[in-house]
């Protein structure tokens, strides 16, 4: 195991914000697949599908989009299919039958990805795709750029959830990120097809997270903005999926650490 470095960008040196209002060409990725865990979120998957095409060409000649529909019932699978068949160059559906939680859309998502960086949100609208250009300048070979929400727009008592679970698994895992669960990263394939992801549920950043502390993956972090919830209902605050994300920190945990 090579020890892994943990660093807080500067804002100051935000290079691709300062290279955009110049005017001048957003750094370019070799590659970037962009993907969506969605779970009954019909009401944004087109939105978001649009805009990933949008965004995602100014730093990428070779972009992917990924729509991964975790088992919903409300129409999403069918509009992901619509959409793909529509743009069938950029956009691909990916279905989940049944619905595998959480951790299981996102390693359906990483398995699916051919780029070479990786880039994933979820689907409720909190987050503004335009916040790559505080992202991707810290995009290089071999590192994982892991941002952090400047200003969590949750509930009190979902804040508290976050803020013990992420006190908890900083300890149980010796972390040193800020934000574990911030739906806003970037990977590079390359670790993608090193690991073997286990979890299914709420702990997947975490798993994530360790397995590339441990494998001597530099992680940068820098902020990102969050907005409040639009449409749908979290499952984060289930009881079902805290019960699931505690039995899969018990479960995984000497797996995770033996790594």
């Amino acid at each position: 195991m090579v020890p892994a470095t943990v660093r807080t960008a500067d804002p100051t040196r935000n290079l691709e914000s300062n290279r955009m209002r110049r005017g001048e060409p957003a750094k370019k990725l070799s590659s970037l697949t962009i993907f969506f865990p969605f779970y009954d979120e019909v009401d944004h998957v087109e939105g978001l599908a649009r805009l990933a095409m949008e965004v995602g060409q100014k730093y990428t000649d070779d972009l992917e989009v990924l729509l991964v529909d975790d088992g919903s019932s409300d129409g999403t699978g069918e509009l992901a299919d619509s959409l793909a068949a529509k743009y069938p160059d950029v956009i691909r559906a990916i279905h989940n039958r049944p619905n595998l939680g959480y951790g299981g859309a996102l390693k359906r998502g990483f398995e699916s990805a051919t780029k070479d960086w990786i880039f994933y949100t979820d689907g409720d609208g909190q987050f503004d795709l335009n916040d790559l250009e505080l992202v991707v300048p810290w995009v290089k070979e071999g590192q994982i750029v892991s941002p952090y929400r400047m200003d969590r727009q949750d509930s009190a008592l979902r804040k508290l959830n976050a803020a013990m679970w992420g006190t908890l698994v900083r300890k149980l895992f010796r972390l040193r990120v800020r934000d574990i669960d911030c739906a806003f990263k970037v990977y590079p394939r390359e670790f993608i097809s090193r690991v073997n992801l286990k979890s299914d549920g709420a702990l997947i950043d975490t798993e994530m997270l360790a397995r590339a502390q441990r494998l001597g993956y530099p992680i940068v972090q820098v902020g990102v903005n969050h907005y409040p919830r639009k449409s749908g209902e979290s499952t984060g605050g289930n009881p079902a999926v805290i019960l699931r994300a505690f039995r899969e920190l018990w479960t995984l945990r000497k797996d995770i650490l033996r790594d």
